[in-house]
């Protein structure tokens, strides 16, 4: 199962390490001191909460880059906020760093004993049921094998992770094929909710004919229940995402920003025209638009190259 290359696996050189963050701690610790940041002194843990997710996802962004030095900011603008969570902790009589570092280091311990025990794994879901044993021991109290997926969770991330719990222990598709005809019902479900006759429209994606207004569903209980139709479609995608070794989040994280380009390429078009968005008409957007995404799959990606002619608004664009 040992195919990593010889070289992983080494630990960093402590000589350098140590005191560089024995550095840091004390830096934290004395912008909470007396006479330290009346910002940093301020703080708990329930109010640094948004920088901590905020962090994180700016260092999502920086390994989607694949910008090392964006990438080397961000993992310390992460571990300054593991210091400070840990800095408050201890302010506050609750736990230290110590606590941390030695808690972590003996889950991932217990959490891999074809490692650091007798047990044995060849293949990854033997990791995965010597982790779920592990888990399972840690926390008895846990009366669900969904238990503990965090509710803060985005929900695409969430739905995949709910689902590959239950596949863990048997409850999944046995061929990941099925997922589309599962998708196919639960798209009918959406239509009987949205149109008289129950079907999805044949309506082609273009940019030709009038606009017609979009009308809000008045009946809060159908309100309800396209709503709940429409979860159950994006729950099914999370689950295709999740047997195809796809994050769902990461997914319409790369789409957003596809979306964002190529819409700031539109803008671009018309200012170097001397013209703005409220000048042009859909097909003149639709076209800028297009011709952006030319630019892109020229140079970037030839299996989409073929798409250029779809319009913005199908969901591959």
């Amino acid at each position: 199962m040992n195919d990593t290359p010889s070289e992983f696996g080494c630990p960093p050189d402590f000589e350098r390490l140590l005191p560089e963050f024995r550095r840091l701690c004390e830096i934290i610790a004395r912008l909470r001191g007396p006479d330290g940041c009346p910002w940093d002194r301020r703080q708990t843990l329930q109010s640094i909460r948004p920088y901590t997710l905020e962090e994180t996802y700016e260092l999502l962004e920086a390994i989607a880059a694949d910008d090392n030095a964006a990438i080397q900011e961000e993992l310390g603008d992460v571990l300054l906020q593991v210091v400070l969570d840990a800095q408050i902790a201890a302010d506050e009589k609750r736990f230290d760093l110590t606590d941390v570092v030695r808690q972590i280091a003996d889950k991932m311990i217990r959490r891999h004993p074809h490692v650091f025990g007798t047990q044995t794994a060849q293949t990854v879901d033997d990791v995965r049921q010597h982790w779920r044993t592990a888990r399972a021991a840690e926390k008895p109290e846990r009366r669900s094998e969904l238990d503990g997926i965090p509710a803060a969770l985005p929900q695409l991330a969430r739905a995949a992770r709910i689902t590959a719990r239950a596949a863990a222990v048997g409850y999944d598709f046995p061929d990941r094929r099925m997922l589309f005809d599962k998708l196919q019902e639960e798209l009918s479900e959406l239509a009987a909710e949205l149109f008289d006759d129950g079907q999805i429209p044949d309506v082609p994606a273009g940019v030709d004919g009038n606009r017609i207004p979009d009308e809000p569903i008045q009946d809060p209980q159908q309100r309800n229940r396209v709503q709940s139709e429409l979860g159950d479609v994006l729950f099914v995608l999370a689950n295709i995402a999740r047997r195809w070794g796809i994050s769902p989040e990461e997914a319409l994280r790369e789409s957003n920003a596809k979306f964002i380009r190529r819409f700031q390429a539109i803008e671009k078009t018309l200012a170097q025209a001397g013209r703005s968005l409220e000048d042009a008409d859909l097909a003149e957007m639709e076209a800028a638009y297009q011709a952006a995404k030319k630019r892109e799959t020229c140079s970037a990606d030839p299996a989409e190259s073929g798409s250029a002619s779809r319009t913005a608004f199908k969901t591959d664009s």
